[in-house]
């Protein structure tokens, strides 16, 4: 352990979120993606979100977000995260399989006119894509939040691209909360 590490690490994600901010066709994507949100918001439809591991925690936070939040007194906003029911999520594994935990969700409680954002570093974790793939079948639009590896499954059936441009799981995880507060951050000033 060093200061020298210290300082490495918070340079190397500096740089990351340099390489976000300069890449003008990322910006404009998260642009279009919070545009969705907000009038997916305002037409009485609701945001869900799912991912795993750190994902799961990244769709809890932004869900809290935008029911309780950002930084502006407003009205509340329709957002789940479907990695928050302990009991579906363990009943759905065990009956049908891990890989159907978020696409069950989507199935029973998506409509037409909501919007998933589905979270995941790779771009293929498996039940993120099923998720994905009920989705689109039941008219709901998708976001998929991913790092930069244009060969990922999300990335292929997604309506929306948000790309963290990098391939280390930590500096994208990074990118990720920062372009979701972002998200938030747009949305919650178009709601007031």
């Amino acid at each position: 352990m060093s200061l020298d590490a210290i300082k490495a690490t918070f340079q190397a994600s500096i740089d990351t979120k340099t390489l976000l901010v300069n890449d003008i066709e990322r910006l404009e994507a998260l642009l279009e993606v919070a545009g969705v949100a907000s009038s997916t918001l305002k037409a009485g439809h609701k945001m869900m979100l799912c991912g795993n591991g750190g994902s799961a925690a990244d769709s809890q936070h932004i869900a809290a977000e935008l029911i309780g939040r950002f930084e502006k007194e407003r009205q509340s906003m329709a957002a789940i995260a479907l990695t928050t029911d302990t009991s579906a999520l363990t009943a759905i594994g065990n009956d049908y399989g891990y890989d159907q935990v978020f696409s069950r969700q989507v199935e029973g409680l998506g409509q037409s006119g909501d919007l998933l954002i589905g979270i995941s570093t790779s771009g293929n974790s498996k039940n993120v894509v099923k998720a994905m793939q009920v989705a689109k079948s039941k008219g709901i639009r998708t976001v998929a939040l991913v790092g930069d590896k244009p060969e990922g499954a999300m990335q292929a059936i997604a309506d929306y691209v948000l790309a963290a441009p990098s391939t280390n799981t930590a500096r994208i995880q990074e990118c990720h909360i920062l372009m979701m507060h972002t998200l938030c951050q747009l949305v919650e000033s178009d709601s007031v």
